[in-house]
């Protein structure tokens, strides 16, 4: 890791602030040339203060509804800090992800974010972080696996969590046989979203994962044919927010009444839940998933802090309902939720 001077120039600062301090009314001239010298010295430490810090934040996103406000979140960390900041998102294909972090190394990253969609894909690149000795946060996906790859801590939502208090919501609602969709392959996120919900829903639950958000037609397509093999399903759940628009489409498609849950945040899931065509919505805060690791590794290259204590920063889960939906829609449409 570089040496940095950022530490040392506060320090000579807030040391010279204190000589001025200490002087009496006799040594004026003395002070005032004190008092200037502790101005340069705290302007210099303001302009200096991320001077030649790189921060990568590498996700497994693309520039979608979700990503581009985490994207936001780290691009505005990075502004406040003065770092150099490179967001970069992999579109769900882990082996690019993994040839970028290699490539953040190469580059002289002094600090690595990296979301955990695919861990066993990420696993040989994150070592070569970690062997480097640059600091490394997860994000998003991973919150029970940041420990073995050697991250600091991890900042995300615990998916057992929310899963579980989604599937009591729809078991609450009713519900009896539930299509749990998924919008992406080998997301370990999304598996714990489902299999967690399905041990609270309590009843039937059946697993599927459509082709993916990038064609919506087709995703919806493949939720109404579930929804027609089997007309005892009463209840839905997509483990993101634009699946659980197209799953209530479908079922309002095939003109079923079925009670609707989603992921994540999204202007159109919010029409639904206040049409009352959803229930809810849970919120990860993925604004602060893209700032908080950037402010992290920030600290812990500058003044070697640690934040979590061995365990991770939570965003989430928080419900978005129809008694809040509509605060939250502002929120979203300033772009910081």
């Amino acid at each position: 890791m570089k040496l940095r001077k950022t530490w040392g120039l506060i320090l000579g600062a807030t040391a010279l602030v204190a000589l001025a301090a200490c002087g009496g009314s006799s040594d004026t001239a003395e002070d005032t040339g004190s008092d200037e010298a502790a101005t340069e010295a705290e302007d210099s430490a303001t302009v200096t203060a991320g001077e030649d810090i790189k921060i990568y934040v590498i996700t497994h996103g693309d520039d979608g509804v979700f990503w581009s406000v985490a994207q936001k979140g780290a691009e505005a960390a990075g502004a406040a800090l003065g770092v150099t900041l490179i967001y970069q998102g992999a579109n769900n294909n882990a082996q690019d992800q993994a040839q970028m972090i290699e490539a953040a190394i190469a580059d002289g990253a002094d600090g690595i974010a990296v979301s955990l969609a695919d861990p066993a894909a990420l696993e040989g690149a994150l070592k070569k972080v970690t062997e480097a000795g640059i600091p490394l946060i997860t994000l998003n996906s991973g919150s029970d696996l940041f420990k073995g790859l050697g991250a600091i801590t991890h900042v995300g939502q615990d998916e057992t969590i929310a899963g579980a208090g989604a599937g009591e919501r729809l078991k609450a609602a009713g519900g009896k046989v539930m299509l749990c969709a998924k919008q992406e392959q080998s997301n370990v996120a999304l598996e714990t979203r489902c299999n967690s919900a399905a041990e609270t829903f309590g009843g039937e639950v059946i697993q599927i994962t459509t082709s993916g958000d990038a064609d919506r037609v087709t995703q919806q397509a493949e939720i109404k044919a579930a929804l027609e093999a089997n007309p005892a399903i009463d209840s839905f759940l997509g483990t993101g927010p634009v699946i659980a628009v197209d799953g209530a489409n479908a079922a309002k498609e095939l003109g079923r009444a079925i009670n609707v849950g989603g992921f994540d945040l999204f202007t159109e899931l919010f029409d639904k839940i206040e049409a009352g065509e959803a229930l809810f919505t849970i919120d990860q805060q993925q604004y602060m998933q893209g700032y908080l690791p950037v402010v992290f590794l920030y600290l812990n290259i500058t003044n070697q802090n640690s934040v979590g204590g061995g365990l991770p920063v939570m965003t989430g889960p928080g419900f978005v309902t129809k008694d809040n939906v509509a605060a939250v829609r502002t929120l979203v449409e300033a772009g910081t939720r």
